[in-house]
Order: structure tokens, then C-alpha cells, then sequence
């Protein structure tokens, strides 16, 4: 299938009532394809896929598409949501240490999937100590996180199963050394949409 058909066959499983920011419609994705602005219409399906629970094969489709279009950071974004799918979706409001605390990182950190961290969520070990946790993060709305900057931050768990104890309000840690490098607030913890492999492969791409 080519590059417009992937995006067709994506369009069509998106509801007519379906609308992202500025009132975008499947309508104006199908204006797009008509006027050949693939790139286009593959960010506003993007856009509309965030309004409504996307049935399996969409983010499929539109990942397939950006790849043929060399469009990475869609591939992966399109990738990512496919996976939250199946493994369901954490989102935190994250702050980084700044530089001169505790934390090591002087330089900010990637935000397109590329890092996996530990995280104390709030699990002990038999000793007492924290049970830490990896979970590939995702930096909403940026390219990158700067060390003593907030965002919201999307989070894949290695472990899906192990993370279903988190509620909104719940505070968590990132580690990347045994000192914690930024504190987070739950603000929503989604179950997975369809079964399957919760975890991405390897990252391919910077933020």
C-alpha cells in the first residue's frame, strides 16, 4: 500500500464527530489528501487521534505512512501510541533537578522516547529500600527536557503490571544514578486499549 492509501485507510477510522485543536475535522484531512499534502494530513490525523480512543491498526497506519514519508519523529510519536495501546498510557507532571542539586545531568534530556530511566513509584524491596522501575518517557509538546524545567511527560513501564497501583496525585522519582534527578506528579493512568507487547524496541532517533 502506498503512502496515500495508509493515510485513507487511517481517515476512514476516524468518527465524523472526531475534532482536534482548532476544530480540525476528518473533512480537512480528506481536503488534504486531495490536494496531495500528505504531510499535512498526516499531522492532522495525528491532532484527531488524541480526541477520541483509536481503534487497532490507526496509529499502525499513520507510523507506516511516516516512515514512507521520512518523517521520524511522526514514525516514532505514531509508534509510541501503539504501543500505549497495548501497554496503556502513564502521564506525570515531571521537574528536573536543576543543575548544582542533586542530580548529575547538566545537560537536558532527549524527549522523543529515547530515554529510559528508573523510577521510584513507590515500591519497597524486602530491605526497605525502593523498588526501582524502567519506563521509556516521552516529553510532551518539546523536543527535550532541560535540567530544572517542568513538563508533562508520557511514560511506557517496562512492567506494565507493576505500575497499576498509581492513581492521579501519586508523587514518583526519577533515577537515573541512586540520587533522585526529578519528582513527578500522576496525572492520569489509562488502561491499555488492546492486548500485546507493552514495550517498544530500541529507540532509532533523537528527540
Amino acid at each position: 500500500m502506498d503512502v496515500v492509501g495508509m493515510l485513507e485507510a487511517a481517515a476512514l477510522l476516524v468518527p465524523e464527530g472526531a475534532a482536534g485543536a482548532g476544530d480540525v475535522t476528518v473533512a480537512d484531512v480528506w481536503d488534504c489528501l486531495a490536494h496531495d499534502e500528505w504531510e499535512v494530513a498526516l499531522g492532522l490525523l495525528e491532532e484527531l487521534g488524541e480526541g477520541w480512543t483509536a481503534p487497532t491498526g490507526f496509529w499502525e497506519e499513520l507510523g507506516r505512512a511516516a516512515g514512507m514519508l521520512r518523517l521520524e519523529r511522526s514514525e516514532a510519536w505514531c509508534r509510541w501510541r501503539a504501543y500505549e495501546d497495548r501497554a496503556g498510557a502513564i502521564r506525570v507532571e515531571l521537574t528536573l533537578e536543576p543543575v548544582g542539586g542533586t542530580s548529575f545531568r547538566r545537560t537536558p534530556m532527549p524527549g522523543a522516547g529515547v530515554m529510559r530511566p528508573l523510577w521510584d513509584i513507590g515500591s519497597r524491596r524486602s530491605d526497605g529500600a525502593p523498588d526501582l522501575f524502567v519506563a521509556c518517557m516521552w516529553v510532551e509538546y518539546a523536543h527535550e527536557l532541560a535540567p530544572g524545567d517542568r513538563a508533562v511527560v508520557r511514560l511506557l513501564p517496562l512492567t506494565p503490571e507493576r505500575w497499576r497501583c498509581l492513581a492521579p496525585g501519586d508523587r514518583i522519582t526519577l533515577h537515573e544514578t541512586a540520587v533522585p534527578g526529578g519528582t513527578g506528579t500522576v496525572l492520569e493512568v489509562r488502561p491499555p486499549a488492546s492486548p500485546g507487547s507493552p514495550l517498544p524496541p530500541g529507540p532509532r532517533i533523537g528527540a
